[in-house]
């Protein structure tokens, strides 16, 4: 099966690499093409367009950062719509609205290509592992079809139900996350300020109910200061703004998503935007008077 690989960020160098060392045949494009080199010199072969992988793919994984970028890269003039026949499988990892979701997998539909919205639950280090969670959207039986892939790359895929449902479950997740994040950073912070050692406050609320993913696995990055991006805070930010739009479109009440989206904002306004979302505690800290280090 020949695979194809579009977008090689944080995200995606690593989910290319993990598929490359399952023996799996890649063609890869990026816009940035420096990004590429690194997998041309492992055996990756280059692209000059998406429509070129498309081309030269069996099936083509994209993860890009926004609704643009994705219907761009498929729908584009030199996107992968312009490349595609009928029996191409495209798998789309990226975190984007469900609507742009449906409209994608649509008009592939129109040349006899498949789609499955696929986004992932992890970041930069899973990625690198090799044990994201896929949450696939699509038909069940492409989704089948693709398991071996997303296992190459994760350690679980589900399957969610049609097109859309991926980016539906996506966003859900995001949002449970971010509340996560800030509700170990209000925290932490408070019990630094009464002159608690932050480390012994990790270990007390990672042995009962108040512990969450965020503690296990931002703690450290805040505890050292080390706020390189594994997932960036302007991300999270407009995935939240996502979850908002489908909360809307749902008719579901989320007071606690319209603060947490509020916050990640003041943390863009800071000058955070491009630092891990874990940086939003330096908005904390600055409210306290206090710095959560070691």
């Amino acid at each position: 099966m020949k695979i194809g690989f579009i977008g090689l960020g944080t995200m995606g160098l690593p989910m290319a690499n993990n598929l490359l060392k399952n023996g799996y045949e890649l063609t890869i494009y990026n816009r940035t093409t420096a990004k590429m080199k690194e997998l041309e010199e492992k055996g990756a072969k280059g692209a000059h367009s998406p429509k070129e992988v498309a081309e030269k793919s069996d099936v083509v994984f994209t993860i890009l950062t926004a609704d643009a970028a994705v219907e761009e890269v498929i729908l584009g003039k030199e996107g992968i719509m312009n490349g595609a026949r009928p029996g191409l499988v495209v798998v789309d990892s990226s975190t984007i609205s469900p609507a742009t979701s449906k409209k994608v997998a649509k008009a592939l539909s129109h040349k006899g290509a498949e789609m499955l919205d696929a986004p992932v639950a992890g970041s930069e280090p899973h990625a690198i592992e090799g044990t994201l969670t896929f949450m696939v959207g699509g038909k069940k039986e492409i989704f089948e079809k693709c398991t071996d892939l997303f296992l190459a790359m994760g350690k679980n895929a589900f399957y969610m139900g049609e097109n859309g449902k991926g980016s539906y479950m996506k966003l859900a997740n995001n949002m449970m996350s971010a509340i996560n994040l800030l509700s170990f950073a209000e925290a932490v912070t408070m019990a630094a300020k009464a002159g608690i050692d932050p480390e012994i406050f990790v270990k007390v609320v990672s042995g009962g109910g108040a512990r969450n993913a965020a503690v296990d696995g931002k703690a450290a990055k805040v505890f050292s200061r080390d706020f390189h991006p594994q997932f960036m805070t302007k991300l999270m930010h407009k995935d939240l703004g996502l979850a908002s739009d489908v909360a809307k479109e749902l008719e579901v009440s989320t007071p606690i998503l319209a603060i947490a989206k509020e916050l990640l904002q003041m943390a863009k306004a800071k000058g955070f935007g491009e630092e891990d979302m874990s940086a939003v505690i330096k908005c904390y800290e600055e409210w306290a008077g206090v710095t959560v280090e070691k």
